[in-house]
């Protein structure tokens, strides 16, 4: 009887199995085959800035000029919403600040602190040793004053994102109109009040309103590239980069590393084996 129901069993699970089969293949032929919506169509896939980031690639390294320029738009500009949670001040020494820049720049920052005669919560200047600040007090303000979307911390963006640094890139030039061709095509296509249409958001509208929204908008020291809104999205998308992957340098050196003593190390095995083998003719074989 147990061996029955056994088998039974089995012949059940085998029948959800095919049915699911044929069912994902049927979908799989026929997804085609309808009408797309307008944010299949019209969603365009994120991609590098003109002549790429220069951390691109196995042998690629941080600017540091442009993780300075992009921590410098990150604090102007994205700073009033998203914080850098697993960020400190001190990791800034990493992209080429001093020990004297970094405590200066920590001390622009105001950080909740505690009073030490009282107890109670108030705020005080950053140290090194403190990590950015979050705009808001909660995720209920944070809601409040974003039209009900809660701004994302930073920290990770990169990270959590299908190629993270074109997407950052991407989503920061792609504000605009809605294409003619999007409208006549899809008449019930429409930009709600309170959303902006971005061609590299999945839904074509997004609740963050354009961050860059005028070439100038951060004013870079003497010598730097011309602060266009190409260029300003070029340098925070690699700034929160290397606030993802600080180590990313590191890394690649020690792949680079590991790869030239596997090359080195299967060299001398085959010469080692060589060696040591070539007293030992091989037997001929006898017809």
């Amino acid at each position: 009887m147990i061996r029955l129901i056994a088998i039974l069993i089995g012949l059940g699970f085998t029948f959800v199995v095919m049915i699911a089969f044929g069912t994902g293949a049927w979908t799989a032929a026929t997804e085609g085959l309808g009408e797309k919506s307008a944010e299949y169509a019209f969603h365009e896939k994120p991609h590098a800035p003109e002549g790429g980031f220069s951390f691109s690639g196995p042998l690629g390294r941080w600017d540091e000029a442009q993780l300075q320029r992009g921590y410098q738009v990150y604090k102007e500009v994205c700073a009033a919403c998203h914080g850098l949670k697993y960020v400190a001040f001190r990791d800034l020494a990493q992209i080429g600040y001093t020990e004297g820049q970094v405590k200066a720049l920590a001390a622009e920052w105001t950080v909740p602190g505690i009073d030490p005669d009282t107890g109670e919560t108030n705020t005080r200047p950053g140290l090194p040793t403190d990590y950015f600040p979050s705009p808001y007090p909660n995720n209920v303000a944070a809601a409040a004053a974003n039209n009900n979307a809660i701004p994302p911390d930073l920290s990770l963006i990169t990270k959590a994102r299908a190629n993270g640094s074109e997407y950052i890139y991407s989503l920061l030039t792609g504000y605009g109109p809605a294409p003619a061709e999007l409208t006549a095509r899809y008449p019930e296509f429409e930009t709600p009040p309170g959303l902006h249409f971005n061609r590299y958001f999945p839904n074509l509208n997004l609740a963050m309103a354009p961050p860059l929204a005028a070439n100038g908008q951060v004013t870079y020291a003497d010598g730097s590239p011309e602060p266009t809104i190409e260029q300003m999205s070029h340098d925070v998308a690699a700034f929160l980069t290397w606030t993802g992957e600080p180590k990313l340098e590191q890394r690649r050196q020690t792949g680079v590393a590991v790869i030239v003593f596997l090359l080195f190390a299967t060299v001398l095995a085959y010469l080692s084996k060589q060696q040591i083998w070539s007293a030992v003719k091989p037997r001929r074989r006898e017809d």
